[in-house]
């Protein structure tokens, strides 16, 4: 276990996924974080994360200085290496000349955490405060041209710091650096893998829950289905699924579910149609996190409909994962910028009557896929690309209406034929349409039209956190959009999302 300190860095999440790479189980807390929670972790090395703070900002982030008496090693990052030098003694102070992007990293020593590394690499630097002057027993272990102390140590306490980010890919021998502190000086093992995950969860779930009855929302993503495939292992037919039909689906997709769920997935499964629920609730409704609100909390009254049909229902489990986490609430109260409500974290009802399980929470997509098939998901689930909860309601930017959303349906419908077909579906982290709330003047059959316009977003990934717009071939995007002009009535132009996240954020809403 290594325990990563949020002090707000956008890499935090960065980090952690260094650490997993390596087969080490990472968890990332909050700076407000007990001393006595971090003790209760066990963890054989802390990593405080950078930050956009000043260390000397009056509401800057800091974690009780008692971190550093646990006999344990720490390796600080950026703001986490400023807030280890002030809780020490040290100085920090603003530079006359800030540090961001490329810097080239000279090392004194290939020892520690530069064992194996060259004495020149590159890092990636992204700093307004310096150190001035270390801790006592503190050295300068690496510099940069602007920086005379890019990187100090306390070898006999085992207290690193960098001044640098090595967890991003511009620091390109950053992960060996993070292997060194892993494995060199914190004397962790390769142990942590899927198979290891699925049997302590599936032993928690069973613990936890003992002869009670457990409801769960199965939409037939990755995340739901795993969440299934592993409570049923725990508590079998005590398991009820229920798949509820927001009427913001993709065309036909409750009855291809119903077909895959029957044919691979042996568990005791509700369908529940409440499309008019859904939809007369949305009438009207433009605001993107009402959207979510009012969805979540349909959702949940539905479930809780259902689950009073189930004698013993007690819990209420969610494919929640990692990232929703980081994203919605902040790294479980962390500075980090919240970015937007998950709709398996923002739309719970404050009064909600059952008790939640996430056994995913702690995972990144790509080990939600390695853990479907350690417990033997069917592929074309474990390889099913991410669909929002909220569905197409949140990719009909504007009113829902149910003209658009019959729109909207035949164009992902066409776009998602073709992108299997051509080979895609598995190289693309994700690849939709999103319905504008604009309409163009087009010429078809010799006459003037105006009509509406998609979007078609496409982009790759690993874990959802950072994705890139995936660079399709032109003569292909061309295909797609002529299919969808000549094939959908009221569609009269199609434009491709060329941005990346960040800025951008995958789904348009």
């Amino acid at each position: 276990m290594i325990v990563v300190i949020d002090f707000g860095s956008q890499y935090n999440q960065l980090i952690a996924r260094r650490v997993r790479e390596c087969r080490v189980y990472c968890q990332i807390v909050p700076p407000t974080a007990d001393i006595e929670f971090i003790k209760s972790l066990n963890p054989e090395g802390i990593i405080l994360s950078g930050g956009p703070s000043s260390i000397y900002e009056k509401n800057s982030p800091k974690i009780d200085p008692a971190v550093f008496d646990l006999n344990i090693p720490i390796l600080g990052i950026c703001y986490g290496m400023h807030f280890m030098v002030d809780a020490l003694d040290g100085i920090v102070k603003k530079t006359d000349k800030r540090e961001y992007g490329f810097a080239e990293l000279k090392i004194k020593k290939q020892a520690g955490i530069f064992k194996d590394i060259h004495e020149s690499t590159t890092c990636w630097m992204s700093h307004g405060d310096s150190i001035i002057k270390l801790p006592k027993g503190f050295v300068i272990t690496a510099s940069t041209d602007n920086t005379k102390i890019a990187a100090a140590a306390n070898n006999k306490k085992r207290f690193y710091c960098l001044q640098y980010h090595p967890e991003v890919e511009h620091t390109p021998k950053g992960k060996r650096m993070i292997q060194n502190f892993l494995f060199n000086v914190c004397d962790c093992k390769r142990r942590w893998t899927m198979k290891m995950f699925a049997k302590k969860s599936i032993q928690e779930i069973s613990d936890s829950v003992g002869d009670k009855k457990i409801i769960l929302g199965l939409s037939g993503g990755v995340d739901s289905s795993v969440t299934a495939m592993l409570i049923h292992k725990a508590i079998g037919k005590n398991l009820t699924c229920i798949f509820v039909d927001n009427g913001l689906l993709r065309l036909n997709e409750a009855a291809k579910l119903k077909k895959i769920f029957k044919q691979h997935l042996h568990l005791n499964i509700r369908f529940v149609n409440a499309a008019k629920l859904f939809l007369d609730a949305l009438d009207g409704v433009t605001d993107p996190e009402k959207k979510r609100k009012i969805i979540g909390k349909i959702f949940m009254d539905v479930f809780e409909a259902e689950a009073k049909k189930i004698k013993g229902a007690d819990f209420l489990a969610q494919g929640t994962l990692y990232p929703d986490i980081i994203e919605s609430q902040s790294a479980f109260g962390g500075p980090t910028s919240i970015i937007k409500s998950h709709h398996n974290v923002g739309g719970l009802p404050k009064k909600m009557k059952l008790k939640l399980i996430e056994p995913l929470k702690y995972l990144f997509k790509d080990e939600v896929r390695k853990l479907g098939t350690a417990i033997g998901l069917p592929e074309e689930l474990v390889w099913r690309q991410p669909f929002p909860g909220p569905g197409l309601g949140i990719r009909i930017i504007g009113e829902i209406t149910k003209k658009r959303l019959a729109i909207l349906k035949k164009v992902d419908a066409i776009l998602l034929e073709e992108i299997r077909a051509n080979g895609y579906y598995k190289k693309l982290w994700q690849s939709f349409a999103v319905l504008l709330p604009i309409k163009s003047v087009g010429v078809m059959g010799d006459k003037r039209t105006y009509e509406n316009i998609v979007a078609i977003r496409a982009v790759t990934s690993k874990d959802a956190m950072t994705a890139d717009w995936a660079r399709l071939p032109h003569k292909f995007l061309a295909i797609i959009s002529n299919r969808i002009i000549n094939e959908v009535n009221g569609v009269n132009r199609v434009a491709y999302d060329i941005s990346s996240k960040p800025p951008s954020t995958i789904e348009w809403e």
